[in-house]
């Protein structure tokens, strides 16, 4: 492949571990390898691990350590506080709101506690991804016990109203879980001002290890566990912690800490000049998503008339990875869910694609991105109108 052209644009659905969290991590794997639960100096050695990570960890997203609940990633954090907090408020009610665009781990969830009696109310967004409170006090109930909204969506980087939806959730004493896997890292993140009970992040996002992830959750707030064993993670999710891999987080929040804003302001800048050059350069171009009120490393647009995973596809033989709006089946296409809920004209939701950019992307490697991708639309603007001469001949 062509070193050129071999960019990874790809950093919302993972990112390479930092060089600093690799050399954190490596010592726990052979010599300091004991159980955080024993009491022998192995053990203290690994709790003493433990304890660090989760004040590395707090630090970040402005929480007291003893909140911070380690889980093996966003997906296990987010079932914990909705499931956890749904069957710890059984007798209160069983009404939860959610919205239409979050991420599966929150609407497979929901979807799983309706068919076990619960009643969840989707929320609409509009067409820049953008919950309205008001519609979060008109979907309001006697019953409501749970509100999940994420704090930025992972397709389209719009960031969510949290903490006014968090302020209304309070005067009904409704407890509020926002999944922030998106945004811990990336821009501010404070739990205090968004006013979330909950909290939900993960480690492969930030430059840290697969595998792990914490639930942060205030103090005083009732929830269940999913796992029952021992008593590791105050009983909250029980099994042997993975030191390795809760240090990795840990270096990583520490990194993303002391980096933000000098990344914030770096990634903005390469979006932009992305974006810019895009709108520029390639006729017919629909960006998706708030275009104010977003994250600064995610570009979500519209190609129209062509499908997105054809652009995938070509840009990946070209050495340019990035993701695709849609989901393709050998014989339909399926709109993401988020693309849909915009209410984006189909003739430019199929063709929907995320750029996602990261801490070792370049401004030389943008505007490689953009000639390649212009090169890559043309050819297949250019196939599609001739299959569709084509089939107009054969009709003739």
């Amino acid at each position: 492949m062509d070193e050129l052209t071999s960019i990874y644009l790809d950093h919302c659905a993972t990112t390479p571990v930092h060089p600093e969290v690799v050399e954190a991590m490596l010592p726990y794997f052979s010599a300091f390898y004991g159980n955080p639960s024993s009491i022998h100096s192995f053990g203290r050695k690994a709790k003493e691990a433990l304890t660090a990570a989760r004040e590395q960890v707090a630090q970040l997203i402005g929480a007291d350590p003893s909140e911070i609940v380690f889980t093996s990633g966003g997906t296990e954090a987010d079932n914990l506080a909705i499931r956890g907090i749904s069957s710890a408020s059984e007798k209160k009610g069983n009404h939860i709101i959610t919205s239409s665009i979050e991420h599966h781990a929150v609407l497979n969830t929901c979807r799983y506690l309706e068919q076990r009696g619960f009643d969840v109310t989707c929320l609409p967004v509009d067409g820049h991804g953008l919950v309205d409170p008001d519609d979060v006090i008109n979907a309001l109930s006697d019953k409501t016990i749970l509100i999940s909204i994420m704090h930025a969506n992972n397709e389209i980087g719009t960031i969510e109203p949290i903490s006014d939806i968090a302020s209304i959730a309070k005067e009904k004493g409704i407890i509020v879980h926002t999944d922030a896997v998106q945004t811990v890292g990336k821009i501010p993140v404070d739990v205090e001002r968004l006013n979330v009970d909950l909290l939900s992040l993960s480690g492969h996002k930030i430059y840290g290890p697969k595998g792990v992830g914490a639930l942060y959750i205030t103090k005083g707030v009732d929830i269940v566990p999913m796992l029952y064993g021992g008593e590791q993670e105050g009983g909250l999710r029980n099994g042997t912690e993975s030191i390795p891999a809760i240090v990795g987080l840990g270096k990583a929040c520490e990194i993303a800490l002391r980096e933000l804003t000098f990344q914030m302001e770096y990634l903005k800048n390469l979006r932009d000049q992305l974006q810019k050059s895009i709108v520029e350069q390639i006729p017919d171009i629909y960006m998706n998503g708030s275009q104010e009120k977003r994250l600064p490393h995610i570009v979500n647009l519209s190609v129209e008339s062509i499908e997105a995973e054809s652009i995938v596809r070509d840009l990946d033989k070209k050495g340019i990875a990035i993701s695709a709006g849609s989901a393709c089946t050998s014989d339909s296409i399926e709109i993401s869910h988020v693309i849909e809920a915009l209410s984006i004209p189909k003739r430019r939701a199929g063709g929907s694609i995320r750029f996602s950019l990261g801490r070792d992307n370049t401004p030389e490697q943008m505007t490689s991105a953009v000639q390649i991708l212009g090169d890559v639309v043309q050819k297949l603007r250019g196939m599609a109108e001739l299959e569709r001469s084509l089939g107009t001949r054969r009709c003739l």
